[in-house]
């Protein structure tokens, strides 16, 4: 009996040791999974702020625009820089954002749509010991974010609003990234993972119309700051090495 006894705490010993060897400093990791991104969206009213290059500043009453949710997939890579923390990569494939309209612009639904790519480096403290299956986690970050693909899909709008065709440009920035999640390992090497971050971040979409009016056509600048503030989260599957 006491060598069964020992046997066993000999084999419970080594998968401890063989665990924690896994989530203990030097150990690198990679993972996939799926994002989904929820803007906690506001906007500035549109404004003119030049007409036929005369600088003006017309703006619209009542008028904005909020961003929809959206989903990806994507990727994060990490390693351990001591048994606790962790520095991380996460990068998704970029998602595409319908604009919708707010106010009296509501009436159009859909305005527009962009892809956003907003890649982010944290920095994350591991609770718990190395050797622990489930391990909470907190951190700190930030993301490049920026848009490309944007444009106006709605042709009334562009007619009756703007009064002719219509680019969009808009702005990059850099934002904070604040994270929490947990992982949870099967075993030595995989593992699963959910996570929450917060990034509060803004862009000014820049409109170049081409403005059909009685005087013939002028060229019309107008824009609007939008608060895009997403939550997003993340349920993942990983493989540490």
């Amino acid at each position: 009996m006491k060598l069964k006894q020992a046997i066993t705490g000999a084999v419970a010993f080594a998968c401890i040791s063989t665990a924690a060897h896994a989530q203990t400093a030097g150990s690198f990791y990679v993972t996939t999974g799926w994002f989904h991104l929820a803007p906690q969206s506001s906007s500035d009213p549109l404004k003119e702020t030049s007409v036929g290059g005369t600088p003006v500043n017309i703006t619209a009453p009542n008028t904005g625009a909020k961003i929809s949710s959206a989903d990806t997939a994507g990727f994060t890579a990490g390693y351990f820089i001591t048994d606790h923390i962790v520095a991380q990569f996460d990068m998704g494939i970029p998602p595409t954002f319908d604009i919708k309209g707010t106010g009296q612009l509501e009436q159009f639904g859909k305005l527009g749509e962009a892809k956003q790519w907003s890649p982010a480096l944290l920095l994350k403290y591991y609770f718990l010991a190395p050797q622990s299956k489930f391990r909470p986690y907190v951190g700190i970050g930030v993301s490049r974010v920026w848009f490309t693909d944007e444009k106006i899909t709605n042709g009334a709008f562009e007619q009756a609003v703007l009064h002719g065709p219509t680019t969009v440009t808009t702005d990059s920035s850099w934002a904070p990234v604040f994270n929490a999640g947990f992982t949870y390992a099967f075993t030595e090497h995989w593992f699963a993972g959910f996570s929450i971050s917060y990034l509060p971040v803004s862009t000014t979409a820049k409109l170049n119309t081409a403005a059909q009016t009685p005087v013939g056509t002028l060229n019309v600048q107008s824009q609007t700051k939008i608060r895009l503030n997403p939550i997003v989260t993340l349920l993942s599957v990983g493989y540490r090495f």
